[in-house]
């Protein structure tokens, strides 16, 4: 195991082994997504020396990929769950309900449902409501457990305004309301032991002073509801700590952020809690996929790939820029001449492409591309749009390489469909999870 010292705080693309890479496409097939465990491992690391005080919860919704889980549970994080499913996921993963945290926003009838009967089990679970109406309907259902508020603090940060939570109205109670919300909630009989928030995602180093006034806002809130409602076990300040995508980004300051978060933060009778997610596992991915057609257009040399936005969306839904490599090229005898290229997918939408007149080796069928910091949202937002089945992973871990996940088939795609007309499978409820009720006027109690 290499210590967080020892271990460079920003992986680039150019420091995967080429020869290596070329070699899983060439076994395991493409797209595929490989993941290295043992750089999570020293990202959590990292992390854990620059807050060595502080709750560290790993947002599930990133990578809940099991050996993810199981790897970062192995080194000391608790698991933020976003669903029910990511719940049962932790749980699998060898997570104590006590590490787990519920924070769902608007949550579905089945996933309250199967969250209070798993809590039944499970009393040590986190549960974190977003609304006054998420408290009721927990309430409906018997639950009296451990509760968190998340707050809307009024401010976001992020690296697109998709990601900005901190003060959009989706997310959380307004802060103005926290203190008479959780009064309430006490006063039914809860088991009120947090505050939360997120400002966003992929917060940047030149978005701190947004940061730090968020955090300082959730410090004051703490010391008026220890003082006028309960004592806090914690303060919740989300995660959002960014990694850098480009060559020219250069890598948080973690020691900086951390420093400048417990300053923000003052003194509060409650531990400091943070949840990151693509801070763990960005950069440990990568995503491999096969050239398959080379075209010149008028303005521009198309490069097809197999792989696509049902692959990996972010650039398509947040223009997000993922750098690329190809492996091929860089391990050809020959030095290939450097073309702008768009690199672009098998899906029928325009907006399918990678990248838009990139500077790479001129790149020909059959090359192998890497896609860089491809281990955050890459499979966790992979779909079946135009029935493409998902690809497969595999993870690299102690010099051993081993399928994590299965490619699917055009049969996995149409399975459901298959199954209910052949009367195997019903849409009517069941008693499997999701839990059975999808309505809140029949809840299961």
């Amino acid at each position: 195991m290499t210590d967080a010292a020892d271990s460079p705080s920003v992986r680039r693309l150019s420091a995967w082994d080429a020869a290596e890479l070329q070699t899983l496409a060439d076994e395991y097939g493409s797209p595929l997504y490989v993941l290295d465990l043992e750089r999570v491992r020293q990202n959590y690391r990292r992390l854990a020396a620059a807050f060595p005080d502080a709750d560290i919860l790993y947002a599930v919704k990133a990578n809940a990929l099991g050996d993810v889980l199981a790897a970062l549970h192995e080194e000391g994080a608790g698991l933020e769950c976003a669903s029910a499913g990511e719940v049962q996921r932790a749980l699998e993963a060898g997570a104590s309900d006590s590490e787990v945290h519920y924070t769902a926003v608007n949550p579905p009838a089945q996933d309250l449902d199967w969250i209070v009967d798993t809590w039944a089990d499970h009393p040590e679970l986190t549960v974190t409501a977003g609304s006054e109406d998420t408290i009721d309907r927990l309430a409906d259902r018997g639950y009296d457990g451990r509760l968190c508020l998340r707050v809307n603090p009024g401010i976001g940060a992020g690296h697109h305004e998709k990601v900005q939570t901190g003060a959009a109205a989706k997310f959380g109670v307004p802060a103005e309301r926290a203190v008479d919300v959780l009064t309430d909630a006490a006063d039914r009989g809860f088991d009120v032991v947090g505050i939360h928030s997120h400002v966003g995602s992929g917060v940047s180093s030149d978005q701190l002073d947004a940061h730090r006034e968020f955090v300082a806002r959730m410090g004051d809130l703490a010391r008026e509801v220890s003082e006028t409602v309960t004592d806090l076990e914690f303060v919740d300040v989300g995660g959002g700590f960014g990694v850098p995508y480009r060559k020219d980004e250069e890598p948080l300051d973690l020691a900086s952020v951390a420093e400048a978060t417990r300053e923000a933060l003052g003194e509060v009778d409650a531990r400091l809690a943070i949840e990151p997610g693509r801070y763990f596992v960005a950069d440990a991915g990568v995503l491999l996929t096969d050239v398959n057609t080379v075209k010149a257009a008028r303005d521009t040399t198309v490069v097809g790939v197999d792989a696509g936005m049902t692959t990996l969306i972010r650039p398509a839904m947040y223009d997000a820029y993922h750098p690329i490599r190809n492996l091929t090229a860089d391990l050809d005898a020959d030095e290939r001449e450097i073309v702008p290229q768009t690199v672009a997918g098998p899906i029928c939408e325009s907006g399918d492409v990678f990248c838009a007149d990139r500077e790479l080796p001129a790149t020909e069928r059959g090359d192998v591309l890497a896609i860089g910091n491809a281990g955050a949202y890459g499979y966790e937002m992979a779909n079946q749009y135009n029935s493409r089945p998902r690809p497969a992973s595999i993870v690299l871990e102690d010099g051993d390489t081993r399928l994590a996940r299965r490619r699917e088939t055009v049969d996995d795609v149409t399975r459901p469909e298959r199954e209910a007309h052949n009367g195997s499978a019903t849409d009517r409820k069941t008693d499997d999870h999701p839990a059975a009720s999808d309505t809140d006027d029949e809840r299961v109690r």
